[in-house]
């Protein structure tokens, strides 16, 4: 989790958890989201192993984790928007989507990239694919159980704002 496999790896991985990260540990607290986090990773690293035995790509980074990061978000804040940019022929173009959109489109290409390499065994792309479906549905499942409801009498971001 804490060894990448270089700098565009670790500024991307960053990236997803500065975008993600804050939110979520702000409504699980400090200590509380480190936990979440590591053991998310944990999940992760598991999956890898348990459907990706065969694989000669290296188990590094630390996107398994964030990927339960991004669970946690997808539950907590279901109505959060998200500003996303995408280059075309090199100009950027920014818009406003919703932040569970993408986080569905994102798990949706990780389950069926991985299914892919399951099914053939190859994987060209030398991405942990399973490792990423496993953090993701590790926070999903870990997310409630972590919430501090004593501090935080509502966990869910729907509890506060039903529309």
């Amino acid at each position: 989790m804490f060894i990448h496999g270089g700098w565009l790896h670790i500024i991307s991985n960053m990236w997803a958890l500065w975008l993600f990260g804050d939110n979520v540990e702000d409504r699980l607290g400090h200590l509380r989201f480190m936990v979440f986090y590591v053991v998310c990773g944990v999940a992760a690293m598991f999956t890898h192993v348990l459907l990706s035995s065969g694989s000669t790509i290296p188990a590094v980074g630390a996107s398994g984790a964030i990927a339960g990061v991004m669970g946690a978000y997808f539950l907590f804040y279901p109505f959060a928007r998200m500003i996303v940019m995408i280059p075309i022929f090199f100009y950027p173009f920014f818009f406003e989507l919703p932040a569970a959109l993408y986080i569905l489109v994102w798990a949706w290409s990780q389950l069926t990239s991985g299914t892919f390499t399951l099914l053939t065994g190859y994987n060209a792309s030398g991405v942990a694919f399973w490792a990423h479906v496993g953090g993701f549905i590790a926070g999903m499942v870990l997310a409630p159980l972590a919430c501090d409801t004593g501090r935080r009498p509502r966990c869910f971001a729907d509890e506060y704002f039903p529309w």
